[in-house]
């Protein structure tokens, strides 16, 4: 187990289960949740032992509320409205501390949301790979609604949600929330399940993708990620060197064997 102050870590078989662990004030992070979770996304890169991450939080109520406005997080100075920082140019992105990838960590991590999830809680699930929510889990971003411009959230989100659909989502602010089914719809959630059932779904996920080789996991993650960001030839072509990388020859070797032996898994349909 990892000791954090604001953040929960056990790793079990290969799986790593991170709960954001401010349940009183809906899980809202502050500056010690942002270096608790920078310090964690890098540990778990480097832990050999972890294959796969699971990512939920305490409480019923909420996965995250984004900024905790009571701590001091680049509160906005009224008389020059440059947000606490000397000059429009100085921003303090938290992102840059809670997000996963952009902390190096290349694990599969899979969001088991559960309650309300909304402005900031996206700077963590924009950079998951899949969802999987509760039936009552609702998603919004109250950004407009409070005077301030949606931007950081809603360009992560762009990579899960079609474009009319966040464009809603920031506009509307407060005023409508997005339900576990929309979200299902939409393709930003890829299941939902009872919230009592979210844990179990998650870990079913987890413990799958921890079956398999890490090196060809996280080649397939990072090659995934680097298309969005590429154009479609330059992923082509760099196709070629994720595949050689991620490929570990005793475990392919031995993948092949077992394919051959008419050995199958067990599998399910969603």
């Amino acid at each position: 187990m990892y000791n954090y102050e604001t953040v929960l870590c056990e790793v079990a078989n290969g799986i790593a289960t991170v709960t954001l662990n401010r349940p009183e004030v809906l899980n809202a992070f502050n500056p010690q949740m942002e270096a608790d979770l920078a310090s964690l996304w890098h540990a778990l890169q480097n832990d050999d032992d972890v294959r796969c991450i699971i990512l939920t939080a305490a409480g019923e109520r909420a996965f995250c509320v984004g900024i905790d406005r009571n701590a001091t997080i680049g509160e906005a100075d009224a008389t020059d409205g440059h947000l606490g920082y000397s000059t429009p140019w100085d921003f303090d992105d938290p992102g840059r501390r809670i997000s996963p990838r952009m902390n190096h960590c290349w694990k599969p991590i899979i969001g088991a949301v559960r309650g309300m999830a909304c402005g900031g809680a996206f700077y963590l699930l924009g950079e998951v790979d899949f969802i999987i929510a509760g039936t009552g889990a609702t998603f919004f971003d109250p950004h407009v609604t409070y005077q301030m411009p949606a931007v950081y959230e809603p360009i992560l989100m762009l990579q899960k949600m079609p474009l009319q659909e966040i464009l809603r989502m920031s506009l509307l602010g407060a005023h409508e929330r997005m339900s576990a089914k929309r979200a299902y719809e939409i393709g930003l959630v890829s299941e939902v399940v009872d919230d009592d059932k979210i844990m179990e779904a998650a870990m079913w996920a987890a413990t799958a993708i921890a079956s398999a080789n890490p090196l060809a996991v996280q080649g397939t993650i990072r090659a995934i990620w680097m298309a969005r960001e590429v154009s479609k030839a330059q992923a082509i072509e760099m196709s070629s060197l994720y595949t050689r990388i991620g490929i570990d020859p005793v475990a392919m070797h031995d993948g092949q064997a077992e394919f051959s032996s008419g050995q199958r898994i067990e599998w399910r349909i969603r």
